[in-house]
């Protein structure tokens, strides 16, 4: 699905990666895990096409997108939940939803009822405007806006960020949810080690901007091992 090959990329002069390479198949959750200003987000910026890389390549498909731009790379399939949400506070939570479909050019009401599906919480806050929810609300609308417009990579950026438990694990069920029904594939980027132990298959570790050692699979549910790779606490 995505073949990434000494990916590096920076701000002004500042280097910020170095030299990423990885392979994502179809259907595949893969989480990445780092303290702050190790070069995650910076990461997923190249990958959706925010910030153009100093050097190195981006496949998705075999489609080379490592010069194109964002709604290119949507039109092909790829969506993006930023750290911060980022959702349009004086809409609707349905406009908001409606904004989602834009690539698809499909009738709204039968793709937001088929979408609500998986967001029953979202069902009474339709006509409210997005900025009056919750955090955890807002996080769920940002999910199911990114979703709204049926990507296959969907990209994630701290979404347990500042957000109640209950809606954590309600994030958590979706998300499984979607990549084995849908075959979605996801990158997640996240310090929640329970969370991004439960959501994601594999799990690699990025320190100072290089790709470090994968955490294997048997220790993803023991907190105190990852902790221990990571620096990162539960």
């Amino acid at each position: 699905m995505l073949n990434i090959t000494g990916l590096s990329a920076g701000y002004g002069a500042i280097p910020v990666l170095h030299q990423i390479s990885m392979t994502i198949a179809s259907g595949e959750s893969l989480g990445i895990l780092g303290h702050n200003g190790m070069g995650k987000t910076t990461f997923l910026r190249c990958l959706v096409g925010a910030l153009k890389p100093t050097a190195g390549s981006v496949l998705l498909e075999g489609h080379d997108i490592t010069r194109m731009a964002p709604h290119g790379r949507a039109r092909l399939g790829m969506a993006y939940v930023p750290q911060g949400r980022e959702i349009f506070a004086t809409l609707s939570v349905r406009d908001n939803l409606r904004m989602g479909l834009v690539k698809t050019r499909r009738t709204a009401a039968p793709e937001l009822d088929a979408l609500l599906v998986d967001f029953p919480r979202l069902v009474p806050l339709l006509d409210r405007a997005g900025g009056s929810l919750s955090g955890g609300e807002q996080q769920l609308l940002a999910l199911a806006r990114a979703l709204a417009g049926k990507p296959r990579v969907l990209l994630l950026d701290e979404p347990t960020e500042g957000i109640q438990p209950s809606i954590i694990e309600e994030i958590a069920e979706t998300l499984t949810s979607l990549r084995d029904r849908l075959g979605l594939t996801i990158v997640l980027v996240e310090q929640n080690l329970d969370f991004i132990a439960t959501v994601s298959q594999r799990v690699l570790v990025i320190k100072r901007g290089r790709l470090g050692e994968e955490i294997p699979r048997e220790h993803l549910s023991d907190l105190a091992v990852m902790s221990e790779y990571t620096g990162v606490h539960a």
